[in-house]
């Protein structure tokens, strides 16, 4: 942690938490960090202000704000141990990787379980604890409705139950927080998961801040296989209902459909339908929803038709019909097509979106919500026991596993289960090229009013991409692949990065006009920030990279003065 000048940037502290190599799971970045202010300790006392922390090997932090020093009162000198009735791990196998939110002096944790490991993965448990001394409040174990204290001792919380790695939503007003809920392990395979788990995968869950006690659950995928955990952060909205407003949560997903429901009670505050969909696996035991929910009167971020064979591209004649090739030999039955073992599969949307966490910004003052958006479909397989061992696939936590870098990142063991799990983007492997037609990033303007599209138009530059890894300079706006959400000003610009092409952006958010750009020194998988100081605004974004979107790695925060 850094704390810096907002106007020059000058570093005022630092604080080293001593995260070592192997507790990081992909890259070293994380989400963002807490500011609190105590109601204990008196104004101009050290830990009045406060910045809290998640980190990586699964530790909560607290530093003084003013002098960046641990807040000795917190936890154990200022640290409280997130591995506290955790069971068997290692290393990268579990992290806090968003920013725990704290709701009426409650913090709550949440953290990652890797994906594609094994059935019983470490639990994904989420838990309270207080703000100003870092005491346990309780937990919610999904397999332990009832039970909300901490595990006696040689007990652990329920292992492979569902986790939640994207950032959740505090709702100071309703005393809950809502979280977005990823799906139990193993990701693919969902015939040993129980009744528990499936009732709250792939959903928002809004707890009681106060007990853990969950006040309602809303459901996006039942039964979910496809990896459409819900990346996207929740966000707040006070949705236009004629005359007056109603408190909503806007829940984006991976899917690109977009929900709407009461905050208070999590009912929905539009249409949803359940529609048939396919059933049809040859993955033994493992029964598939015969419907799904759909938002029908929300527009989706996503291409609302099926992939087809026409829809294949390429640099050439040649890459088109390597990909139409690939097309046919999968199968695919559109919209939540089962997991396969004798072919591949083709998932559409992919995992990584529609809307990954990135999420959407909500500009109360207009009503107009903008979200950007993935068009990438994935090629996917179920591999049998046999070929996964055959193949050397190893959960993190067996004693022979070694890192294998050239290994594909979609490739999971799924130990404890009769399969296991190949997902990679529809790529031709010869070009590293999408098969699918551009564009594959969209930026959409939503009128919450009228609840129909203000603006919709492709997102990304090819400047740096093209075929075999190499950017091909060209500023052809085609939409490419994204991951980072938008932020909205009061003068009505959007601000947004995200894109593969490593730029950041403006657009005029009545109009969804591009107004101005620029080069960023590394990957902006990022949500931006805004912040006034000195009568002066401000646009701030940490330029990371990505490993996953293969971008330039830094560790560069980037600032911009806003004109007067």
């Amino acid at each position: 942690m850094m704390k810096l000048n907002p106007a020059t940037g000058k570093e005022l502290w630092r604080y080293q938490a001593g995260v070592k190599y192997e507790s990081i799971p992909y890259t070293a970045a994380c989400k963002g960090v807490v500011y609190y202010t105590s109601s204990t300790i008196p104004q101009g006392q050290p830990c009045h202000n406060r910045i809290l922390e998640g980190t990586l090997d699964m530790r909560l932090i607290e530093v003084d704000a003013d002098s960046g020093k641990l807040c000795d009162g917190f936890g154990y000198h200022g640290q409280v141990n997130l591995m506290k009735g955790m069971g068997y791990s290692v290393p990268g196998y579990v992290s806090v990787t968003s920013p725990p939110p704290i709701v009426n002096g409650a913090i709550i944790a949440n953290h990652e379980v890797l994906d594609g490991q094994r059935r019983w993965a470490p639990s994904g448990v989420i838990r309270g604890y207080d703000a100003e001394t870092g005491r346990f409040l309780w937990a919610w174990d999904v397999k332990k409705p009832n039970n909300h204290g901490e595990p006696l001792e040689g007990q652990y919380y329920s292992r492979g139950t569902p986790n939640s790695w994207s950032i959740m939503t505090g709702d100071n007003e309703l005393g809950q927080v809502y979280i977005p809920m990823g799906s139990a392990a193993a990701d693919y395979y969902s015939a040993m998961r129980s009744p528990e788990e499936n009732a709250v995968s792939t959903s928002i869950v809004a707890l009681d801040v106060k007990t853990g006690t969950p006040r309602w659950v809303f459901q996006t995928v039942h039964k979910d296989v496809w990896d459409y955990d819900i990346g996207s952060q929740p966000i707040m909205i006070d949705l236009p209902q004629g005359d007056h407003t109603v408190p909503a949560i806007f829940i984006p997903g991976k899917r690109g459909q977009n929900f709407i429901v009461d905050r208070r009670t999590g009912k929905p505050l539009s249409r949803v339908v359940e529609r048939p969909v396919p059933t049809d696996t040859d993955v033994p035991g493992d029964e598939r929803s015969p419907t799904q929910p759909y938002s029908p009167d929300v527009p989706a971020f996503e291409v609302t038709r099926d992939l087809k064979e026409t829809d294949m591209w390429g640099m050439s004649p040649i890459d088109q019909l390597y990909c139409r090739l690939k097309f046919r030999q999968a199968h695919y039955e559109g919209e939540f097509t089962p997991p396969q073992i004798h072919k591949p599969y083709i998932e559409y949307p992919g995992y990584d979106g529609g809307s990954d966490w990135g999420s959407v910004a909500y500009d109360s003052t207009t009503g107009i919500l903008v979200g950007n958006w993935n068009n990438t479909p994935m090629y996917d397989q179920v591999i049998t026991r046999k070929k996964a061992n055959e193949l050397g696939l190893m959960a993190v936590d067996n004693p022979n596993y070694r890192p294998d870098p050239s290994a594909s990142e979609g490739n999971g063991p799924q130990a404890d289960t009769p399969v296991g799990i190949s997902v990679s983007p529809f790529l031709n492997k010869y070009t590293g090229m999408m098969c699918n037609a551009p564009p594959y990033g969209m930026l959409t303007a939503v009128d919450m009013h009228s609840r129909k599209v203000l603006w919709q138009v492709p997102f990304g530059s090819a400047r740096a991409n093209g075929p075999w890894g190499l950017a091909t300079h060209l500023p052809l706006t085609i939409g490419v692949p994204l991951n980072g959400g938008p932020i909205i000003t009061a003068g009505g610009l959007i601000f947004v990065a995200s894109t593969t092409d490593n730029l950041i952006h403006a657009y005029n958010l009545k109009t969804g006009k591009e107004i101005w750009n620029d080069v960023l020194p590394g990957g902006g998988q990022a949500t931006p920030m805004t912040y006034e100081y000195n009568g002066n605004q401000y646009v701030a974004i940490m330029a990371g990279g990505h490993h996953f979107m293969q971008t330039p790695v830094s560790d560069d925060l980037v600032v911009y003065a806003l004109p007067h």
